[in-house]
Order: C-alpha cells, then structure tokens, then sequence
C-alpha cells in the first residue's frame, strides 16, 4: 500500500514538474525568443506618419487649444483630471513663443521617428509629447489619441530603427567603410534578430485583444447591441458621417447582422488571433470594420490607427516578402550569430564568406 502510495506521489510530482517546465519554456518562447524586427520597423513608419499628421494639425489654432487662454482653462483641466493621475509638459510652456517652440520640436520629433533618424531617442520624446498633448485636451481625448500613445510607448522597448531608417542606411554605410571593419554581433542592424523586438511586438499584440475584449464587453452593456439596432445608431449619426448609408434602414436583417457580428468579432478576436489558421480570416474582419470606419463614420485616422496597431500580427517574413520581392528573402535573412561572436571582424567579400564568419 505504501508503494503505491510513493510511486502515485512520484508521479503527482514529475507531473507538475514537466508541467512547470513546460510552461515555463512557452513563456519564455513567447516573450523573449528572439525575432525579426521589421514589422516592429513597419509600425514604427506608419505610425510616426499618423503621430505628425495627427498633431500638425493642432497648427490650425494652436493657442486656442493649448494656450492660456485656450478653451479648456487650465483649473477646468484639473477639475476634469480630479481623482487621477495625468501629466504634460505643455504646463510649462505658458507664453505663444514658448508653445510654438515646443509645437515645432515635437513635430521635428515625430518626424525624426518616422524616417528614423536617431530613433531610440527620438521614440521617447514622440511617447511624452503623445502623452503630453492628449492630457492637455481632455475634452478632445478619443481612441485616437490613445492608440497613438499605445504605439509610441512600445516603439520604445524594441529597435524599431533597425530597418527602413536613416539609422540602418548609416550603419550599412559604416559596414561598407574603407576601414574594411563591419559590425556583425551588432550590426547591420537590419541583420540580427533580436528579444527587445519581439517583446515590443507582443506587448502591442496582448495590448490588442485587451481593447477588443473590453470594447465587446462594454458593447454587452448597451441594449441596442443587443436588439441588433446599434449599426444603424451609428450609420445614421450625421455628425460622423461621411458616405450616406441610410439606405440600409430598409434592410432591417442586415444591420441587424452587422451589428452582432460586430460584437462578436470583438469578442472573439482575444482567442482567434492567436491561431495561424484563423488569424487571417481575423485580420481580415479587422479591416473591413476600420476601412468602414474610415469610408462611412467620418474618422479616417482612428481607423487607420487600429489597422497600423494591428499590423503587430502581420509576419515579418510576410513583410520582407512584399517589400523586398520573394527572390531577396533569403538574402536578407537574420544571419546566426554565436553567443560569443566577436564584435567586429573583417567585412566578408561575398555572401558566403559572410555566413562562414557568422558560424
């Protein structure tokens, strides 16, 4: 009876063990294994023009928004943040040449990120001016604002210049000097696979499916999304519409379709998107809902921001696919490099040679 008894504890034991290990082992696949950087570089592109744009646009009528004497004073900004925490550094730009100066240093800033010019540093100033503007107008703060400043912070974490930047264009040209010294271990940064990356990637991919869930679970709350009505509630809107469809009242059937196939792609989107079988048909869902946004609701950029977020499910190969040609993958291929490789070595004259020095 005591054998038993030991050998049915022994296996109690190996089996939360190995499931231990196991899980442990898929966790650290999962957020740090290291991964090609260029979609991180893609969103980095896409959303430094979103940020510019987005912001340049306040050049309309700076001081009317953000000056001291703008429309939201600054005592109705602190009662409306009252019970939270927020901060800006447009509190210690109070005089026009001060505002405007700052103004032109953080579109230089979002400018500089979009080309990638500089762009580790670059990225944490577009995240606290992001940050600063949206908490300075809070009775302008939509999801726009708050996808922009999801994107900017995780641009932060990866190397999101190491691909389509000036600051890969400079390290190729370093690796091609005269001296005959290139960078292996670390660069040309397009090379090399990288951690920060894919850490990057998956904090924007989890950051995702929290916004789908809450937004379907907050959906569940209205009865209009319940009765099938709230598709119709939002076509009809003529302060956000931009292409008339309401046409579509006399077909009741279909508005009620959309409206809980909406739903339910929110919903669902937190488990599906992580199947490579169903994750296509996922992405697809996404864009026909934001491309409806930006055609027929009348808000072009915060459809166009949820489709740059969910570029973060797009596969990297995919990409350098499409931009490079199938023919340049394999030669643009993250090199393996050794735990141990050395810094610099002699710059490799031919493809082969470069793949030995790597090995």
């Amino acid at each position: 009876m005591l054998a038993r008894l030991r050998w049915l504890i022994g296996l109690l034991v190996a089996y939360l063990r190995d499931g231990w290990s196991a899980m442990a082992t898929a966790w650290n696949r999962f957020w740090f294994a290291p991964t090609d950087p260029t979609t991180l570089c893609l969103i980095r592109v896409l959303a430094g023009l979103m940020l510019f744009y987005t912001h340049a646009v306040w050049t309309l009528d700076l001081e009317a928004f953000f000056g001291e004497q703008s429309w939201l004073s600054r005592e109705v900004i602190a009662q409306a943040n009252q019970g939270g925490y927020s901060w800006s550094v447009l509190n210690w730009f109070r005089s026009p040449v001060a505002l405007w100066s700052m103004h032109v240093a953080a579109l230089v800033a979002f400018a500089m990120l979009t080309i990638g010019l500089w762009t580790r540093a670059v990225s944490v100033l577009a995240f606290v001016f992001t940050v600063s503007y949206a908490h300075r107008t809070p009775g302008a703060l939509f999801g726009l604002d708050q996808i922009n400043s999801l994107l900017s912070l995780y641009l932060i974490v990866g190397p999101s210049g190491s691909r389509f930047s000036v600051d890969a264009w400079r390290a190729r040209r370093a690796a091609a000097s005269p001296t005959g010294l290139a960078p292996v271990a670390r660069g040309p940064l397009h090379y090399s696979l990288s951690v920060a990356a894919n850490l990057a990637i998956r904090l924007m991919q989890c950051h995702m499916c929290v916004i789908y869930l809450f937004a379907g679970l907050s959906k569940l709350q209205g009865l209009s999304w319940w009765n099938g009505f709230a598709f119709w509630g939002g076509i009809a809107n003529q302060e956000y519409q931009t292409l008339d469809l309401t046409w579509m009242a006399d077909w009741p059937l279909v508005i009620n379709a959309l409206t809980h196939l909406t739903v339910t792609f929110e919903l669902s989107y937190c488990v599906l998107i992580w199947n490579r079988w169903t994750r296509p048909l996922v992405l697809l869902a996404a864009i026909c809902l934001h491309l409806g946004i930006v055609v027929a609701l009348g808000m072009p950029t915060f459809g166009l921001a949820m489709l740059i977020a969910n570029c973060a499910f797009v596969s990297p190969t995919l990409i350098r696919s499409l931009i490079d040609g199938p023919g340049q993958r394999d030669s643009n291929a993250p090199l393996p490099l050794t735990k141990h490789a050395p810094h610099f070595v002699r710059h490799p004259s031919t493809a082969t040679e470069g793949r030995r020095l790597a090995r």
